[in-house]
């Protein structure tokens, strides 16, 4: 069966379980051109709506969009929309990790402080035997370079890019440069590199599957605490949905 699209909010979102994930990301590897895969915060998703901004176009085009806040799940329920699979991105970046080894594939990584950058890679070898690591290149880069690494991966191509901390543009990075690219697969997480180099604490599976990873986020940037403003936005325009858009999800 294939994966369903929907609209929360106006803003397009994928229905894939977790038994489709495999045969979706076959299909992205099997086609030609950039390919990218999101993941969609609540905050993600209030940027969206603006769309005349380079995000929402970003998320028009992406190629599989997976829903990581449980907001967004609650938003779906609350507006009667088919129901969504929530994604921890963790699990799902070693998922999709596990999918290209079983198939024997290949991984270019960009982002990330050098220490950092290359600890990841060196885990990553360790745990994914099969899977072949064809570049790296560290974030925070001058943008001097930007030409450079576009060419190594066009050159490399690579069945994965994974971004990381570093990466100017974030998600829209690949987008922007898609007619720079050949057939990868782009997928942007800020943490993941530094998860699997252990220099940042992944957020527990109790408090993800609770919605409580954004109090993770505060602790570490109490500043974040200003992100309740957002989130009280967020749910007027959805009860506004609610009375006033009812049934807007329509699949397409």
């Amino acid at each position: 069966m294939a994966i369903q699209r929907i609209r929360i909010l106006g803003v397009p979102v994928d229905i894939c379980r977790p038994e489709q994930l495999e045969g979706e990301i076959m299909e992205l590897m099997a086609k030609s051109g950039k390919k990218q895969i999101v993941f969609l915060t609540v905050w993600k998703l209030l940027k969206a709506r603006n769309k005349k901004s380079v995000f929402s176009k970003c998320l028009e085009e992406a190629d599989l969009i997976l829903p990581v806040s449980k907001s967004i799940i609650m938003a779906a329920h609350f507006l009667k929309c088919p129901t969504l699979h929530r994604y921890n991105p963790f699990n799902a970046v070693i998922q999709i990790l596990t999918i290209l080894e079983r198939h024997v594939r290949s991984l270019y990584l960009l982002g990330g402080r050098k220490r950092t950058l290359m600890q990841t890679e060196r885990n990553i070898i360790s745990t994914f035997r099969a899977l072949q690591i064809v570049g790296r290149y560290v974030g925070y880069y001058p943008k001097s370079v930007e030409n450079d690494i576009v060419k190594a991966i066009f050159k490399a191509s690579p069945s994965l890019v994974i971004l990381s901390e570093g990466v100017r543009g974030k998600d829209n990075w690949p987008y922007l440069r898609k007619e720079e690219f050949s057939s990868s697969i782009f997928l942007y997480y800020r943490d993941i590199f530094g998860i699997f180099s252990a220099r940042k604490r992944r957020v527990s599976e109790e408090a993800f599957d609770k919605g409580l990873e954004v109090w993770d986020e505060i602790f570490h940037n109490p500043f974040k605490i200003f992100l309740i403003l957002p989130y009280f936005k967020f749910m007027i325009i959805l009860l506004f949905h609610k009375l006033f858009r009812k049934n807007e999800y329509i699949n397409f």
